[in-house]
């Protein structure tokens, strides 16, 4: 006999609520992270320690389920089957002190006929607060057990757990009254919606007429499957319209009409002096302070993220380049262990190399989310958010991509208005990312002077600065005209319910921080996995020899020649010694192995100098090599020749790839060598004797950098995001070609200006 299939319990609740600690409490931390079927959002789930055959899922903090964001949809699938087995149980997490807010989520998942338990968190900072939730009267109002609990002290969970094992029966639904002029047309609605799609429940019925009257992307996904339904929602849109009926509001105002008496019935407020949070608030939510405060804070997170991250990122550095000479010095010389090294190790070194200030990010977010921060930052930002296009729920999207676009592109999934969402997603990449950071401090160090201006800034981090600011300030332009003028929808409209302040739970938020960069390690590693090869085949194929050099020729006989030269000094001086240090009485040890020394640095030098040419003749005359002289007809009035090009096309693996690729190109070893690359540069000569990088063509080169979209992976999520290639093209060409015509106003602009 088949073992009889777990209990399916879904933990629901608004954000901010505690729910995330609940789950870990009553897992034991003991999770699995996948993907719901389907679709990019986590499936975070997991067993009841104390009931193993209790299976939790923890499902995407919303505040209703009107599906509108993406969250919403997958909690409002999920509770109705729609993805997986539907749930035999949902455990409702409310916080005490906003509790009428709360219980809207609450009320709607009781209308959906599912049975329910409220788990009532944190009543003791309400209570700390002057309020006092009477959870039997709340309990006996709802018609489903309510459990007061503290899920950061465990206080209550074990009630909880036992309540979870007896599953309580079915609700009574709908228990609050639409307004008169929209009830009436709800029966012959539901009507016909049950005629057409005979497989719902009657409850999802009644839940699917609310959702296509208040929302036009529900309407509209009715149009194909229930075409008569849709047709009676539009007659029944227009009739109310005619006769100001504000009906997208009825399902709101009548529930919260409904749970209005429940919470002045519930609840006993002790009136007392301001609270701690109130305090605070009174200056972090200043129209002048605020915004002031909130860029400080930027400020510091952004150069923790630049100077604490740089230890690991030194170390992981270490790591991948001592597996690289391992796997060089055990594997036979052979061109599968040139892919392994190049490909594979460096591929994946791309990736890994920038897991610290990823980790380092999402720590300090998720002090921001615990602490309530997070809710204040979006509220600051809003009105400013709304003038190009977007609300204060696009700052932390726009703020997480600041590491990297990835996971600021996965943050817009909470965003509620799908127009907000995808205009979020079309100019995050316009954030600088952390990639970009080793392009900048190259050709920053490299052509723009140390000096001071009007001796406060440094003209290097004024010009660092500039680069963010550019990056931020073409963001919202290009939000701006894309709301205006490419995506069409309806008006945002934000609302955040501010919750108290909070002590940080480090232990969660560490959790969190791991769990979500490994998710990006997963996702980015892939794709740049995979085209770090193609990118080793293009810079390895086809095979040249340096014998075929034209202009190279001459000096590689000239080195050959210091390389015969070298050995033959090497010789002597070693025989020398040995028969010094066997035979003679009066040796001087340290004279013989000084040469000895000198003549192998020599001997070494010359034959590392070799190499460097012959792999920078190969990279040159390779497909990449091939291609960059290809392009440069097109990349010369930007100023940059074909060797920038080739680094061009490498770099869309991941950016920073530019860096290693011009290194082999100039011949100084690995590329990581900046002083050395940056010498390199400089050196650089056309042959007419004019010098291929000057301070203008660097400054061409940051600028297209910074409005450039050089990252597949980058792409690649955003495909997966808006479910098509056709936004991810739209982004790649608008970027670019904004990258090109801002490039050639610097550098032709310059050049008339006299400064080529």
């Amino acid at each position: 006999m088949a073992d009889p299939q777990p209990l399916r319990v879904a933990l629901a609740g608004n954000p901010n609520v505690g729910k995330t600690t609940l789950f870990n409490r009553l897992t034991g931390h003991h999770q699995r992270v996948a993907n719901f079927p389907g679709v990019t959002v986590e499936r975070v789930s997991g067993r009841l320690t104390c009931a193993p055959h209790i299976d939790i899922i923890d499902l995407p903090g919303t505040y209703s389920l009107t599906p509108r964001s993406v969250d919403e949809r997958i909690a409002y699938d999920i509770l109705t089957g729609h993805l997986e087995r539907k749930p035999d149980l949902v455990v409702c997490v409310v916080d005490a002190g906003n509790l009428e807010r709360n219980l809207y989520l609450v009320s709607q998942i009781i209308d959906l006929g599912l049975p329910v338990v409220v788990a009532l968190n944190m009543v003791d900072a309400a209570a700390r607060n002057g309020l006092e939730v009477d959870a039997v009267k709340l309990s006996d109002a709802l018609g489903v057990p309510v459990v007061p609990i503290v899920a950061t002290l465990g206080q209550g969970v074990e009630v909880l757990e036992v309540q979870m094992q007896q599953v309580p029966p079915l609700p009574d639904a709908r228990q609050w009254e639409l307004m008169d002029a929209v009830s009436k047309r709800v029966p012959e609605l539901s009507a016909a919606l049950a005629h057409e799609a005979p497989n719902l429940p009657e409850p999802q019925v009644f839940m699917e007429v609310l959702h296509a009257l208040a929302e036009d992307m529900v309407l509209e996904s009715w149009r194909t499957v229930a075409p008569a339904f849709a047709a009676k929602v539009q007659s029944a849109r227009e009739s109310f319209t005619k006769r100001n009926v504000a009906f997208r509001h009825a399902e709101v105002a009548g529930r919260y009409a409904w749970l209005g008496d429940i919470v002045r019935q519930v609840t006993t407020r002790n009136t007392g002096p301001s609270t701690i949070s109130d305090r605070i608030d009174a200056v972090v939510t200043h129209r002048v302070a605020g915004p002031v405060l909130f860029l400080l804070l930027l400020l510091l997170i952004f150069q923790a993220i630049f100077s604490w991250a740089t230890p690991a990122m030194d170390l992981v550095e270490a790591g991948v380049g001592w597996l690289s000479s391992a796997a060089q010095s055990v594997l036979p010389g052979h061109m599968l262990t040139d892919l392994l090294t190049d490909g594979v190790i460096a591929g994946v070194g791309n990736v890994v190399i920038f897991l610290p200030q990823i980790l380092l990010l999402f720590f300090f977010l998720g002090l921001m989310e615990d602490t309530g921060y997070m809710a204040r930052s979006a509220f600051i930002m809003d009105r400013i958010m709304k003038r190009v296009g977007l609300s204060g729920g696009s700052v932390l999207p726009l703020l997480s991509s600041f590491a990297c676009a990835i996971p600021g592109i996965m943050a817009a999934r909470t965003l509620d208005n799908e127009r907000d969402r995808l205009i979020t997603i079309m100019v995050a990449p316009l954030m600088s990312c952390s990639a970009r950071l080793p392009v900048y401090a190259l050709f920053i160090a490299a052509f723009i002077p140390q000096q001071q201006v009007l001796g406060l800034v440094g003209l290097q981090g004024l010009t660092m600065f500039s680069m963010y600011l550019m990056g931020i300030a073409m963001a919202f332009a290009a939000a701006a005209i894309l709301k205006r003028y490419v995506i069409k929808g309806s008006q945002s409209y934000f609302v955040m319910e501010l919750p108290p302040y909070r002590r940080p739970r480090l232990r969660q938020v560490a959790g969190r921080m791991v769990m979500r960069s490994g998710v990006f390690a997963r996702r980015a590693g892939k794709i740049i996995f995979g085209l770090s090869i193609v990118l080793w085949f293009l810079a390895s194929f086809p095979k040249v020899h340096p014998e075929g050099m034209a202009p190279e020729a001459a000096a590689a006989i000239e080195r050959d020649a210091l390389l015969q030269q070298a050995d033959s000094l090497m010789r002597p001086h070693t025989d020398a010694a040995g028969g010094l240090m066997v035979g003679a009485e009066h040796l001087n040890l340290e004279l013989a192995r000084s040469l000895e020394a000198q003549a192998a640095e020599v001997y070494g030098t010359v034959l590392d100098s070799l190499r460097q040419a012959a792999q920078s003749y190969q990279i040159r005359n390779s497909l990449i090599g091939r291609f960059g002289h290809l392009l440069e007809p097109v990349m010369q009035p930007l100023g940059f020749d074909w060797k920038i090009s080739a680094g061009l096309v490498t770099a869309f693996a991941a950016r920073e790839v530019i860096i290693s690729t011009m290194g082999i190109i100039y011949s100084v070893g690995d590329g990581e060598d900046s002083v050395a690359l940056r010498d390199a540069l400089k050196a650089d000569r056309y042959p007419d004797g004019r010098p291929v990088f000057t301070p203008l063509v660097a400054m061409s080169l940051l600028v297209f950098f910074v409005f450039a979209l050089q990252c597949m992976s980058t792409l690649a999520i955003a495909c997966r995001e808006t479910g098509t290639w056709r936004w991810p093209a739209v982004m790649w060409l608008y970027m670019t070609a904004i990258a090109y015509v801002a490039s050639l106003m610097v550098y032709q602009g310059g050049r008339m200006l006299g400064l080529g």
